[in-house]
This record gives C-alpha cells, sequence and structure tokens, in this order.
C-alpha cells in the first residue's frame, strides 16, 4: 500500500540520503553494504519512534535539509548536532518529537557531528533494492534527496512520547582515540612501521567521504612491504596505500581491496569515527577480540532493553 505524503522538500541540504543497515549478504556478489555511517544512532532514532531498528532514516550531513510538513507525524532527530528546528523555534534531539501539517523542519549550523538522522513513526515509504532502503549513488541505488521531492510514509503518530536522558546521549568530538583489532597482513608491516602508525594522530582530509576516510600525515610515511591478494573489505577495515597515509574504508566501500590493512575498527568506535568532521583527528590503539566482542554485547543490550521498554509503552 502507497504512503501519504509526509514531507515536501523545500531545501535538500549537501548529501541527504535514506539509509537503513545496509544491503547485507551480496558482497560476495560485488555489491556494497552501504547503510548508515553512524548504525548506532540510526537504530536509537527509530528505537524512539516505536519502529523496527533496520527502518530507514534519512541521513543529513553537514548541512539538514529543510522539509514541509505535510500531515500528523511523528520523528526523532539523533546523530549530529545540526540545530533542528521547527518554525524558527529550536527541537530537542534524541526524543520523539510531534509534528503537524504546516510545520517547518529545517536545520541551522552544525555544532558536533557530521550525519544526523530522522526517523519517522510507521516507516518511509522508500522502495527496496535487493533487501534494502539504503541509496548508494555510486553503484546506482537509489538517488540524493533533491529540492522539490516528495517524501512519503506510514505515520504512526499515536506512539507515546520517550527520550535519551542527558548521560545516555553519545558525544561527537573533533579528536579521537579509536579502537582497532590488528590484522590480518601484519607480517607486511615492520615493528617500526606499527610503532609509527600507533604514535600519530592523522587528520580527516576533506577528500573523504561514504566510501572512505582518508588520513594524512604530514609527518608519517607508513611503508608496507610485499604483495597481497586481494580480499573481502569490512566496515572499519584501515588499509594502507602506497603513499603510506591510512584509508578507514566505510559504508559504501568497494567489496575487495588489494592493499594491506593494519587492523579494523571496532564495531562500537565506528560511531564516533563516522562523525568525524573535516580536519578531525584521530589516533589509534588495539584490543583484543575478546574485549571488542565484550563492548559490542553491551552495546546490543542496551539497544534491546531500550527497544523492550519502548514496545511495552507504545
Amino acid at each position: 500500500m502507497k504512503g501519504q505524503t509526509i514531507f515536501r522538500v523545500k531545501k535538500a541540504g549537501v548529501y541527504t540520503t535514506f539509509q537503513d543497515l545496509g544491503r547485507s549478504g551480496y558482497q560476495r556478489f560485488g555489491v556494497p553494504v552501504s547503510g548508515a555511517m553512524d548504525t548506532f544512532a540510526l537504530q536509537i532514532a527509530n528505537i524512539l519512534v516505536g519502529n523496527q531498528r533496520s527502518e530507514a532514516c534519512i541521513e543529513a550531513t553537514l548541512i539538514g535539509p529543510e522539509l514541509e510538513v505535510k500531515c500528523s507525524i511523528a520523528v526523532a532527530i539523533t546523530g549530529a548536532n545540526i540545530q533542528p528546528q521547527v518554525n524558527g523555534k529550536s527541537i530537542p534531539m534524541w526524543q520523539s518529537i510531534r509534528l503537524e501539517p504546516g510545520d517547518i523542519l529545517h536545520f541551522g549550523k552544525l555544532q558536533t557531528g557530521v550525519r544526523a538522522y530522522i526517523s519517522l513513526a510507521g516507516g518511509y515509504d522508500f522502495p527496496e533494492m535487493l533487501g534494502s532502503k539504503s541509496t548508494d549513488v555510486n553503484s546506482g541505488f537509489g538517488r540524493l534527496i533533491e529540492k522539490e521531492d516528495t517524501i512519503c510514509g506510514h505515520p504512526a503518530c499515536n506512539r507515546k512520547k520517550i527520550g535519551l536522558s542527558k548521560q545516555l546521549i553519545p558525544t561527537y568530538d573533533k579528536s579521537i582515540d579509536a579502537a582497532m583489532i590488528e590484522g590480518p597482513h601484519q607480517a607486511n608491516f615492520t615493528e617500526e612501521a606499527r610503532n609509527m602508525f600507533f604514535s600519530t594522530s592523522f587528520t580527516v582530509d576533506a577528500n573523504s567521504n561514504r566510501m572512505g576516510y582518508r588520513l594524512k600525515s604530514e609527518t608519517c610515511g607508513i611503508q608496507t612491504s610485499g604483495q597481497v591478494w586481494s580480499d573481502a573489505i569490512p566496515f572499519g577495515g584501515i588499509q594502507i596505500p602506497q603513499n603510506g597515509q591510512p584509508i578507514i574504508l566505510m559504508a559504501d566501500r568497494q567489496t575487495t581491496g588489494g592493499y594491506p590493512r593494519i587492523g579494523t575498527v571496532i564495531s562500537n568506535d565506528l560511531g564516533k569515527v563516522a562523525q568525524l568532521p573535516p580536519q578531525g583527528e584521530i589516533k589509534f590503539h588495539t584490543i583484543s577480540v575478546d574485549e571488542a566482542q565484550k563492548q559490542a554485547a553491551e552495546r546490543e543490550m542496551f539497544l534491546y532493553c531500550l527497544e523492550t521498554f519502548r514496545k511495552g509503552i507504545n
């Protein structure tokens, strides 16, 4: 059943798309996973309005869209703080909000983070391709949201309002220390190269995007030795190309690659990497697989408990 018109797009923002948790299961066919860059913020946005965690949200990058509301709806906005406003008045993030026909949802100046997520109670009416609503412009799945587009959905605005307490809301810093698991190509890096990598603070290059974050350092060029077979690329894999400047592979990454990987950012830290702005700084440290799995399990338990609570009050 086709949904009803939810928004008219008055301004599109810089890079505004639909994203969910990705197009999983197709990498072996050369299809990128895509999906939200900050999956934690997306899942929270959906839980707050009573959706399944995997439902698609609008992902807004750096500059948010301006949206005219066409019917009564409930939304939640999480992720980057781009100063969300309704009819010129600030509205809170990380909680469900009721909007009425004629309201104008718009955004101000970027404060923290890079990517914000706008969920809709009931979900957006957007076609699935290979089991996902995620946009991947490079691969031809969907397109950017544009001015004068109409956005449709299946509004369910009769759900009770909830929000996260302040102490549970993530903070997005411009300088971070990300945990990673070393490997799989340790043999391609000398001890000197490893020490250089872990002691260097890298800057996020402006030429970074949903495919990869290019890192740079004027004093560090990490040398590798030997060649590696092309293999599958995970979200957060850190490649070292011939110029010695690392690349963190992100949501729209290619499915395989042949540059040596010094490690992979753990899943719990991918959100804060995805929210790093251009010229943001990042250092790395290693943790064990057991510790990474423990942290992932704790985050999953938090999401499960929040989701269970939400279902209990709908």
